[in-house]
């Protein structure tokens, strides 16, 4: 099964199961199903609780907004999640303070779904990972789409928060197989962490998103037939607020941050913060960060492919910090 099939069956199997769920954006009708897809043979299906909307983010995600802050539950598709940006008042200043400012906490199951990142060639304004955007927003959790976690799982894990939730989907899985992985490679999961690697005792680590994961991988592959480097892979569903104790167990002296966002108060930093004042002892030298380089992102491809972090990047990065 594809991510994108795997998605739109949590989806389904969402407004199935809660009669209160409603499903809300741009060209999310049947036929068009979505400018990817993924609300394909919703609105066939569950005619009431599809709701195509006019083109405008804050109107959308306002009315995702009102209908959990009245009991549903709500997803709202953004159609490229460069465009939540328009919805930032409503996510920031209304949705996620709703969640505590009434005096008492108040249940809120909102998910914004944001296809994000690069390698489509789609230019500058539709291909940014706004994730770090939205770091250390009270009552706002962050989680990513990744080829190792079911969606299922993911959504229901959402919803059960009770509070909005923001869902970057890097649009270069939408293709891809769920659980793909080179032989050489085991995957195995410890709640919302999936772990990847060839053996116990591995040279360094990673952390990456779920969008990261293939070109980390290549990099890993690349490095142990290559360098005889091993590396680990450590891939969280829920990117903010971090279950950093989850992540503990699986660290050695050399770790490395990789995300495709440009630098500068991303979920990068802020995982190196947390690892560092957690196990600095540990640690041969400081964690490093991968980032693409700070441009904008271009629409030819062998352009696209110079800017955005991807295996060679990783690759150089790993073997610098095994340096030391």
């Amino acid at each position: 099964m594809r991510v994108a099939e795997n998605l739109n069956a949590a989806l389904h199997r969402l407004l199935d199961d809660d009669p209160t769920a409603y499903v809300i954006g741009e060209d999310v009708l049947d036929p068009y199903g979505g400018a990817f897809k993924i609300t394909k043979g919703l609105s066939m299906r569950f005619p009431g609780r599809v709701i195509g909307t006019p083109i405008s983010e804050g109107a959308l995600t306002g009315v995702a907004a009102g209908l959990a802050l009245t009991g549903n539950t709500a997803v709202a598709e953004i159609m490229f999640g460069d465009f939540v940006a328009l919805a930032f008042d409503q996510i920031c200043n209304f949705a996620s303070k709703s969640v505590s400012m009434y005096g008492s906490r108040l249940p809120l199951r909102m998910v914004v779904r944001c296809p994000t990142g690069g390698g489509r060639g789609y230019g500058p304004t539709h291909s940014q990972s706004m994730q770090k955007h939205f770091i250390g927003m009270p009552g706002l959790a962050l989680y990513e789409m990744s080829p190792f976690h079911d969606n299922r799982a993911v959504f229901t894990a959402m919803l059960q928060r009770g509070e909005p939730c923001l869902f970057f989907e890097d649009k270069v899985l939408y293709t891809r197989q769920m659980n793909q992985v080179d032989p050489m490679f085991r995957v195995r999961h410890d709640g919302e962490l999936a772990i990847l690697d060839v053996e116990d005792r591995p040279d360094c680590v990673i952390v990456a998103p779920g969008g990261m994961a293939h070109r980390t991988l290549a990099a890993m592959r690349s490095l142990l037939l290559e360098q005889e480097i091993s590396c680990r892979l450590l891939v969280p569903s829920r990117l903010y607020p971090l279950d950093v104790d989850a992540l503990l167990p699986y660290l050695g002296e050399v770790v490395l941050v990789a995300e495709e966002s440009t630098a500068g108060g991303t979920w990068g930093s802020e995982v190196a913060h947390l690892l560092h004042s957690r196990v600095w002892d540990r640690l041969r030298g400081p964690v490093r960060l991968i980032h693409s380089r700070a441009s904008v992102i271009p629409t030819a491809a062998h352009l696209e492919r110079e800017v955005l972090a991807g295996e060679s990047t990783i690759h150089h990065a790993v073997r610098e910090a095994l340096r030391g």
